[in-house]
């Protein structure tokens, strides 16, 4: 047995462990982060129970950290304060990025972890089934509700060999990402196997399963060893260590091969993680800003490197470099051993322990920049100048780019060896654990509205097409993020007027007029982001399916959690017959949910195009509901 399979039965509630079968398992754990947290809570609050039923469950505080104005840090008191007061530990402002810090603090071998953030795969590296979902599926499970799943394909990713001087476990994920496409992973675990395995270090495992997110993959994950046994133990933790892997022999539905010896530096370029090219390629181009962060590329040994890169050297005077360690673990040990000394002597900006730029929260590039970052995303508009090009590469490709000011491949580059820590330095005085707390009273800002309702799915759907899309649309098109909107994640109504700005500003205005109706997409419809924010939004606006040619997982779940009808063409040609303006209709919308089956009446067209629901019987009576909420809370399906 591989060990996907051996860590979904070790958890499996219910269903058949065949892929494409519908399954549940029991989490362990759970996490949030505040810019999906505060729904979350106010979901959880609305299913009514008392205290998290999980091991351990975290809210942590790391994406809205700009507090201009009481809004974020509302949010903030509402989550620490509903956190507490139901048993769930608080990582506070300054204290990291949830994945860096679940990874150091709180993540165990063999567990499930499901998180309100696509990046939750992280865990993956030292051996977790970790999971990201929205914040409607988390807030079921810290209630005790197993979590539902369609059994993934386990695809072998094999490592041969050794990574040669200049090339990264960034390159690694990438060149998967160009082998495979965003959406190759859409249903599938990725598996990483091989002898190439024993010479990555557990922060290398994290980036390459935390970049799993871009393939469109249910989760990532690596064998948990004697390099995971270390991490651990350096953590303080060696009683959390579970030696896993795959039995001899196992079985697999994919087989894919990585030659780690024949990689070099390679690079995401604009606008998607999927469009790799090796940085010699690019090299010599000038660049205006380079970041270096993020949940994939923040740990110690990346801003070692960096800090060893830059020491005793000057950053370029046309190069803004900024760096937001991970932790404040990895901050405060960068400052004890100088690193910090020499990253700052270089002439970089050391921001907060945060998600910062790689949410687009600051550091938005000047107009018609090429900024390179060390993030896992590199959607349009993201970093929040429209006319900016973003590259992702490795905190090496960055670091020796920023001393020449232009692309600089690595390879052939003195780098220093950079070995882990025998000990790391714990402090988790920012960690706010509930059994130090009694009767903690919920607080609750005037900016924290109440989420869209959902009713039962009703006989007849009508509307027009508000607006038709292409592929590969992102979250991030749907509900933008940034600092302007950042603020305003707990209010749905103010969000909604934002819905689909990136594609057309009018969209809202449009959708409100037509009192609601249809959206068209093509291939994987909302990748990246778990945000259920582009679910509830055009629920508010009043959206009653999407049609697309497909979904991303988390996106797809979250528009049935909110009783929003995710329909397949059953032939993708007929996707180019539907235009913007079309009057269509679904009658008997009941029984096309129940056999799974629908005719999409084009009537000002009188035309016919056959749709298909791809669900399982839990999600059919779940729509028929009028979403999950309403179906955990007893509502009839009828």
């Amino acid at each position: 047995m591989n060990l996907t399979r051996k860590l979904i039965k070790a958890h499996l509630v219910s269903g058949e462990m065949t892929p494409g079968e519908e399954i549940a398992i029991r989490i362990d754990q759970t996490l949030t982060q505040d810019s999906t947290g505060t729904m979350a809570y106010l979901q959880f609050e609305a299913i009514g129970t008392d205290k998290v039923k999980t091991e351990r469950s975290v809210a942590y505080i790391d994406h809205n950290m700009l507090q201009s104005g009481q809004l974020n840090a509302d949010d903030h008191a509402y989550i620490q304060s509903v956190a507490l007061s139901h048993g769930i530990y608080v990582s506070k402002p300054g204290n990291g990025i949830c994945h860096q810090v679940h990874l150091e603090r709180f993540g165990r071998p063999g567990k499930t972890l499901l998180g309100s953030d696509s990046h939750t795969p992280t865990g993956g590296g030292i051996g977790m089934l970790a999971i990201g979902a929205g914040g409607l599926d988390v807030a079921l499970a810290m209630g005790g509700a197993p979590f539902y799943l369609v059994m993934p394909r386990v695809v072998n990713v094999e490592l041969r060999g050794r990574l040669k001087a200049g090339v990264t476990a960034k390159d690694v994920i990438l060149k998967v990402l160009e082998k495979l496409t965003t959406s190759g992973g859409v249903g599938k675990v990725m598996e990483y196997t091989g002898d190439g395995v024993k010479y990555l270090t557990v922060p290398e495992r994290a980036t390459i399963t935390n970049m799993g997110a871009e393939l469109g993959a249910t989760t990532s994950v690596f064998p948990s060893d004697e390099t995971t046994k270390a991490f651990l133990e350096a953590q303080g933790r060696g009683a959390d260590y579970v030696p896993l892997s795959a039995d001899d022999g196992a079985e697999y539905d994919e087989h894919l091969v990585i030659d780690l010896d024949s990689l070099v530096p390679l690079a995401a370029c604009p606008h998607s993680p999927g469009n790799v090219k090796p940085v010699s390629e690019l090299a010599g181009k000038k660049v205006d800003q380079i970041c270096v962060g993020s949940c994939t590329n923040s740990s110690y040994l990346d801003l070692m490197k960096v800090a060893a890169i830059l020491k005793g050297k000057r950053i370029n005077p046309e190069v803004s470099f900024t760096v937001s360690p991970g932790s404040r673990q990895v901050l405060t040990m960068l400052a004890k051993n100088g690193a910090l000394a020499d990253i700052l002597g270089a002439g970089a900006r050391v921001l907060e322990c945060a998600c910062g730029p790689c949410i687009g929260n600051g550091q938005s590039p000047k107009a018609n920049a090429v900024s390179l970052r060390t993030f896992n995303r590199n959607f349009y508009n993201r970093s929040g100048t429209p006319t900016a090009d973003v590259y992702l590469v490795s905190p090496e490709t960055a670091a020796v780019s920023a001393l020449t000011g232009v692309i600089t491949d690595p390879s052939g580059i003195e780098l220093p060896d950079i070995k882990m820590p025998e000990k790391f330095l714990v402090n988790d005085n920012l960690i706010l654990r509930p059994e130090e707390f009694k009767d903690v009273k919920v607080v609750r800002g005037e900016n924290i509205k109440p989420f869209p309702k959902t009713h039962p799915l009703p006989d007849s759907l009508s509307g027009e097409v508000l607006i038709k899309l292409g592929d590969d649309i992102t979250t991030d098109h749907i509900m933008p993020s940034g600092a302007a909107l950042l603020a305003y994640r707990s209010n749905i109504p103010y969000l909604a007027d934002y819905c689909l700005s990136n594609c057309d500003k009018e969209f809202p205005a449009r959708a409100k007029a037509k009192h609601g109706g249809f959206i068209v997409a093509g291939s994987n419809y909302g990748q990246g982001s778990s945000r259920e924010h582009a679910a509830l939004a055009p629920l508010q606006l009043g959206v009653k399916a999407v049609v697309a040619k497909s979904f991303a997982r988390i996106h797809k779940d979250n528009l049935m959690n909110n009783g929003i009808l995710p329909l397949v063409f059953a032939d993708p040609v007929d996707y180019d017959k539907l235009e913007e303006g079309d009057t269509v209709a679904i009658f008997d919308a009941p029984d096309s949910v129940r056999c799974r089956k629908f005719n999409l009446v084009v009537e000002n067209k009188n035309l016919n195009i056959p749709l298909r629901l791809e669900c399982g019987e839990r999600q059919i009576k779940m729509l028929l509901c009028g979403g999950s909420l309403r179906m955990a809370a007893g509502g009839d399906p009828e």
